[in-house]
């Protein structure tokens, strides 16, 4: 016989911490619907969200380097896989429901302009005094509204605890406002396990493009980064002289290990610590329990430090994308003279939402090579 939900919640009831969020106490959807045979709600919500189109369309968004410049470089895609995946191995070590981790870290992008961070940054000025734009607040805004595959309702129609998440989710790029009926002062622990495999992630794998794209150097690294000095030696002392490749793959994974390692006793203390035995204590605490130790928080500052430097404002990578970026501009104000010319489902949005918040969407949902290509086809025609 085939496992129940039924089965699937009890095993979630004998495996997890107490304190974990069980699938079978969602505060559910926005609309009813019949529960699932075969998966629990949060495994529903994963599989929504694989088979979204904007989920599809992060393939071709821009991590650091504008996508198509390099076949082994990370898309938005392939970073969020990444962060899922350390999502799930934090929360099962943590006991935590890896499913929801995993499902908050397969979405948190979903939202995300083309072009980066720098294509966030240009929605938000061209939105300045229409309410702005946040990658996080536009995610819950595509799975709440923007996807429609279902023909009773709009969005994908997600439970409370995976919309949570991505209201609340908070990394040193992301800082989303509040919103009405998200009031409680933390998220899950699941949530803030998203957050912090998201920094790991992005950190360490831009580290990995840097040096693939010849912008960073071992030798600089070694000089001036005690994060990868000390994972160098730690890969040296273990495996001797290895292959360049080799060596710069094994020196990353041990630093996401080092990571991964440091958040997970740093949080179990912090939850000891704290007292909480259920979810709802969770949420009553005033910062996160998941995080790093201050050791490793300020290693971590130096890393970042050090990629702002000679990383994501080195001009290689920036004037590509701030390039790209002026097609934004450029694109915004077209569809302001020419409505007419939005995406169909986009024009059906102008009368409710307001012509400049339906552009924004149109555009923060192209991906990189079509908002390219529609530029060209409006600016370049000859």
């Amino acid at each position: 016989m085939p496992r129940t939900r039924l089965e699937l919640e009890q095993l979630e009831g004998l495996c997890l911490a107490p304190y974990a969020q069980f699938s079978a106490d969602s505060r559910g959807r926005r609309y009813s619907e019949p529960p699932p045979d075969w998966r629990t709600e949060y495994q529903r919500d994963r599989d929504r969200v694989i088979h979204s189109r904007a989920f599809r369309r992060l393939e071709y968004k821009t991590q650091v380097f504008l996508n198509g410049t390099g076949d082994h470089l990370r898309t938005r895609l392939t970073h969020t896989m990444e962060v899922a995946a350390v999502s799930r191995n934090i929360a099962r070590a943590l006991k935590l429901n890896e499913d929801l981790a995993e499902t908050i870290a397969l979405a948190h992008d979903l939202g995300h302009s083309p072009f980066g961070h720098r294509g966030e940054a240009a929605l938000n000025r061209l939105m300045k005094n229409h309410g702005g734009f946040e990658h996080n607040r536009q995610s819950l805004r595509v799975v709440e509204k923007l996807e429609q595959k279902y023909p009773r309702f709009r969005g994908l129609n997600l439970t409370w605890e995976v919309r949570e998440g991505l209201l609340k989710h908070r990394t040193a790029y992301d800082r989303p406002a509040g919103r009405r009926g998200f009031a409680d002062r933390s998220a899950s622990l699941e949530a803030q396990v998203a957050n912090l495999a998201d920094e790991i992630t992005y950190y360490s794998h831009d580290l990995d493009d840097g040096l693939d794209a010849g912008l960073l150097s071992e030798k600089q690294l070694n000089r001036d980064v005690r994060i990868w000095r000390h994972a160098a030696r730690t890969v040296e002392r273990e495996f001797g002289a290895l292959p360049d490749e080799c060596r710069r793959c094994f020196i990353i994974r041990c630093i996401i290990d080092m990571q991964v390692k440091d958040v997970v006793i740093i949080t179990e203390k912090l939850i000891g610590k704290a007292g909480v035995k259920s979810v709802a204590d969770v949420r009553r605490q005033a910062r996160p329990l998941v995080r790093y130790s201050p050791k490793r928080r300020d290693l971590n500052l130096e890393l970042r430090r050090y990629l702002y430097t000679n990383l994501y404002f080195n001009p290689l990578v920036q004037e590509p994308n701030m390039r790209a970026v002026r097609m934004l501009d450029d694109l915004f104000d077209y569809y302001l003279k020419m409505p007419s010319r939005l995406g169909t489902l986009s024009r059906k949005r102008v009368r409710k939402d307001g012509l400049r918040r339906a552009i924004c969407d149109y555009l923060a949902g192209m991906t990189d090579r079509y908002a390219i290509q529609e530029h060209r086809r409006l600016f370049e025609a000859t």
